[in-house]
């Protein structure tokens, strides 16, 4: 069964960058509601509610209802430097609509993989996975099981079983999840590689640092949507 929240929310009178940046200052985080073919709602929600849904690592996966709302979380902005939320669109959904969601994927039993006592190391590809399923049966993670998992293997969409009524978004039976690999030793290239790429972040850091303004610019374009 899907995870459901609940947040309260005000209808924005006044929508662009300067009633955002207002906003903000009080607590609040602007957002809208669109869908269903009807006119974009915009609203703002309390900052502290949104931090907590965010927190618990499955907030794009939980139907959320604002305001008597049926909704399903589409997409978050967040500041540059600060990363805290500045924008979130919501979709409306009905109560048992099918819908395509983006699943964290997780990995299990490990310490029962063969691969862990030859030294390998498992290589991630796919984060998240793109499923389909009713509304109210949205799960919070698709599960992989490492057991018995060596050095070499790898592990495709085909190699996954998913919860009863959920399927793949992607029809590609051989998309990749994840591969194991041989540990690797550093060499002289890859340390002073690593030296120019944390050489390169700490400029876009500074960068970012003036650029801020880039992250209220995006918000006030889905602003039009509620115009």
């Amino acid at each position: 069964m899907s995870d459901t929240l609940t947040l309260a929310a005000e209808t924005r009178d006044r929508v662009g960058k300067g009633a955002s940046r207002s906003l903000r200052r009080d607590g609040r985080v602007p957002a809208v509601i669109y869908g269903q073919n009807k006119e974009p709602l915009a609203i703002h929600v309390e900052e502290k509610a949104l931090v907590k849904a965010l927190g618990t690592g499955h907030f794009m996966t939980t139907v959320v209802t604002i305001n008597g709302q049926r909704t399903l979380p589409k997409d978050v902005h967040f500041h540059p430097v600060t990363d805290r939320p500045v924008h979130v669109d919501f979709l409306r959904i009905r109560a048992h609509e099918t819908v395509t969601v983006q699943v964290p994927v997780t990995f299990t039993d490990e310490d029962e993989s063969a691969y862990l006592k030859q030294g390998g190391v498992l290589n991630v590809v796919a984060h998240d996975l793109a499923v389909t399923c009713d509304a109210a049966n949205i799960p919070t993670e698709i599960a992989v099981s490492l057991k018995g998992r060596e050095i070499g293997d790898t592990i495709h969409l085909s190699d996954l079983t998913l919860p009863e009524g959920v399927t793949a978004a992607s029809e590609d039976e051989t998309l990749t999840i994840a591969t194991v690999v041989p540990p690797t030793v550093p060499t002289a290239e890859d340390e002073a590689l690593d030296a120019e790429v944390a050489e390169a972040q700490a400029a876009e850091h500074a960068e970012a640092e003036t650029e801020g303004d880039a992250a209220e610019g995006d918000e006030a374009e889905d602003d039009d949507k509620a115009e």
